[in-house]
């Protein structure tokens, strides 16, 4: 492994765990704060992780692209902008990245670092709604990258702000996300058995993303991708 690709790994990994440590950690928060209103716990949940996402795009974004995404780095492969082995080694840097961003959450809350979430999250509507969050987020990526590549970062995490309360799943849109969560019995958990639906739907809005994108904006874009 060359020293390049290691800081790209790197760059992944830090990138996811620092969302999920932000996604589960701002729930916990926001749970025990709202005294019960789910609305306000949601808002809680939301700000920061749009917020989060802005951050981590613009500071890693040079290094890897910042993806924290496989749904991303799939689109990516398929478009031959990274390599099949660059693809394979981001999802792993992604997902265990995002599993240690999730225990680091429960450290700070002092919870039990090892947990399996028991909240509901499945049935046809929230698989459209995860198919849509993600089909919205490439489109996203990639109409801004040929728009304007600096406006990336603070159009995905604005993207990401509205997609929590326009879509009946508040937006995973993310398999990294979606597996992490699963290890969360918290206010932002995903039951496990609940999770591999999640995920098919999550890499078929993605795809149709970039066959659309393909269509609508060329193949070849402007810049080299920032992105969730």
């Amino acid at each position: 492994m060359n020293e390049d690709f290691a800081r790209q790994l790197g760059a992944e990994g830090i990138g996811t765990a620092f969302l999920l440590a932000t996604v589960v950690g701002s729930g916990i928060m926001a749970e025990a704060l709202a005294d019960g209103n789910v609305a306000i716990a949601l808002l809680g949940n939301t700000i920061p992780t749009g917020a989060i996402l802005v951050v981590l795009i613009t500071m890693l974004g040079p290094v890897s692209g910042a993806h924290f995404n496989p749904a991303v780095t799939m689109v990516f492969a398929i478009r031959r902008e990274i390599s099949s082995r660059q693809a394979g080694g981001y999802v792993v840097a992604q997902i265990v990245g995002g599993i240690a961003g999730v225990w680091a959450a429960h450290m700070m809350f002092d919870l039990e670092v090892l947990q399996f979430s028991q909240k509901i999250r499945t049935g046809p509507a929230q698989w459209f709604a995860e198919a849509v969050a993600t089909f919205g987020l490439l489109f996203t990526i990639l109409a801004t990258l040929k728009a304007n590549e600096k406006a990336v970062a603070m159009s995905v995490g604005l993207y990401i702000t509205a997609a929590y309360w326009f879509t009946a799943s508040t937006s995973f849109a993310n398999p990294a996300v979606t597996i992490a969560r699963g290890f969360s019995d918290s206010f932002a958990g995903i039951r496990p058995q609940d999770v591999i639906p999640f995920v098919v739907a999550q890499l078929v809005g993605a795809f149709l993303a970039h066959l659309f994108c393909t269509w609508l904006l060329g193949r070849k874009f402007d810049a080299a991708a920032q992105h969730r």
